[in-house]
């Protein structure tokens, strides 16, 4: 099956007498959620490359069980390093699974063993590219790459990393970093990038694809943007290096394809959408029309919302006008600017005009008047639902261009897993290297949370990763204590150290992923050496 079983249970078979009226249950721990854990680590023989780059020395515990128990902790209950060393480890079975004492996992091992996975960071996911493809059979001929930032706690002056910049999370009061992910079009990471806060987006394309060149040598790959990592310097950057791309476009650029929509020529893909192909402008490109009709009824209501306080703030400015509080054109035309800036949808609706009045009325100064923009009530009727896509691929179908573009939705659903199931932000660690370090850690994290996606779709459990970690969380161990006589005839009380018995829904998830639980974990004869 998947994943057989890694742990083999006690065989002893010493025979006691026990007294069943003191029998009592202690030392409940979480199981389930951990050993799926280390098994999909094991799976995807994370252990075997990390024991062949980290040699185990005199360190007390081994550097490649250090990484497993960083990586399990982001995989199960992700927290600061403090938090793995104070009580989530001591909380779990893991010191049974590893055979490694809870006194053995504190801060400073954890961080030195964050310091000594990172330069192993390209082995790792070469590691992940060949191990997943062979299970799953994927393919590496189109790839995703989005963008998000993350925000540092604290002021971070060590930090190189961590710089003012665009806040997509909305936290602009914090130092922020990038992280760029590229994923196959089922959302399994290829590899990723970390930039500094101040990094405008699209200069992160170079960065990227000379990285996986580096990786894994130059490819007929296709990469999937949206439009806010695309500038015509790295699509010229692309075409030169023989890459193909699909990427969005700003809708600003939809005004150049006025002439294109009309009725005539439409392929019809699912999802209520329609696409054509129109040339471009140079030849060089080919630009990929689409409207939707569920997107053509949520922009149809949000002209008019914006239009209607758009003319309610420039009502409002004619009082001001006549009263005297707009006495010079700036004054005047910053209020305007801010109107604009908060209703941007309609700012093209009227034309708005400010001229000075050629005799003050008591203490007015200045008149403002505005008329309906007929032009752009046309355009806004005619363009609503439709976005334009670009491409330097030949003899494709739009049909087909549209659906590998709107694969990037796979990307964007990493990053919300990374940010949301992992909790990749905030980065409390002020060290470079350790930030590194971290995203590393939420990336094999991530690695093992897309395994177990692929594993339950495989099994025809659908695709949700957490339903199935939060009811394998509810799996604990446990100590059956008995008072105990042994063959030697001394009493010594009996410890068995047991996993509880699954649920019905549980037995079923084990048996549809090909799961064999164990049913004990340890026997210990002297329960006061405990």
């Amino acid at each position: 099956m998947f994943d057989p079983p890694h742990y083999d249970e006690p065989t002893d078979d010493e025979p006691a007498l026990v007294k069943l009226k003191d029998i009592r249950l202690e030392r409940l721990r979480d199981c389930g959620d951990v050993w799926r854990a280390l098994g999909l680590w094991r799976r995807l023989q994370l252990d075997r490359l990390l024991a062949e780059q980290l040699p185990t020395g005199a360190e007390e515990v081994p550097w490649p069980v250090l990484a497993a128990i960083l990586t399990s902790a982001r995989f199960c209950e992700p927290s600061r390093e403090l938090h793995i060393a104070d009580t989530w480890y001591r909380r779990t079975a893991l010191d049974d699974l590893l055979g490694v004492p809870v006194a053995a996992v504190h801060t400073r091992r954890l961080y030195e063993g964050l310091a000594a996975l990172l330069p192993h960071q390209e082995a790792l996911e070469r590691q992940l590219k060949q191990r997943l493809g062979n299970l799953f059979d994927l393919k590496y001929a189109l790839l995703l790459y989005d963008l998000t930032s993350t925000y540092f706690a604290g002021q971070c002056r060590g930090n190189p990393l961590a710089q003012r910049g665009y806040a997509r999370d909305s936290r602009p009061d914090c130092k922020q970093g990038y992280l760029g992910l590229v994923v196959t079009t089922d959302g399994i990471p290829l590899g990723y990038e970390v930039f500094a806060g101040h990094t405008a987006a699209v200069t992160t394309i170079e960065m990227i694809v000379t990285a996986l060149e580096r990786k894994y040598g130059q490819a007929d790959r296709v990469g999937v943007l949206e439009r806010g990592l695309v500038s015509a310097k790295n699509l010229a950057f692309r075409r030169e290096r023989g890459g193909a791309y699909i990427v969005g476009t700003p809708p600003a650029m939809l005004r150049q394809f006025e002439r294109y929509l009309t009725d005539q020529d439409w392929q019809a893909v699912p999802a209520g959408v329609e696409v054509k192909l129109v040339p471009g402008p140079d030849g060089a490109e080919t630009f990929i029309l689409a409207r939707s009709a569920d997107r053509r009824a949520k922009e149809k209501a949000m002209p008019t919302w914006f239009l209607e306080r758009f003319a309610a703030g420039l009502t409002k400015l004619q009082p001001a006008a006549e009263q005297g509080l707009l006495r010079d054109a700036t004054s005047a035309h910053q209020r305007l600017g801010r109107l604009k800036e908060r209703y941007w949808r309609a700012a093209g609706a009227c034309a708005v005009k400010v001229p000075p009045l050629p005799q003050p009325a008591s203490k007015a100064r200045l008149s403002l008047t505005w008329t309906r923009n007929e032009r752009w009530q046309e355009w806004a009727t005619r363009a609503e639902g439709c976005y334009l896509l670009r491409t330097n691929l030949v003899g494709v179908e739009p049909a087909t261009l549209w659906k590998q573009y709107i694969q990037l939705t796979e990307a964007e659903w990493a990053f919300r897993i990374t940010q949301d199931e992992l909790e990749i932000r905030p980065i409390w660690h002020q060290n470079e290297a350790r930030v590194k370090a971290h995203i590393l850690v939420c990336f094999l994290a991530y690695a093992l949370w897309k395994t177990l996606a692929q594993w339950l779709r495989a099994s025809g459990l659908g695709d949700a990763p957490r339903t199935l970690v939060e009811e394998f969380a509810k799996i604990q161990s446990g100590d059956v204590v008995l008072k105990a006589r042994w063959t030697d005839g001394r009493e010594h009380p009996l410890r068995v150290r047991c996993v509880t018995t699954p649920d019905k829904a549980q037995k079923v998830l084990l048996h549809r992923l090909g799961l064999t639980l164990p049913q004990r974990l340890r026997t210990i004869r002297d329960v006061e050496q405990m």
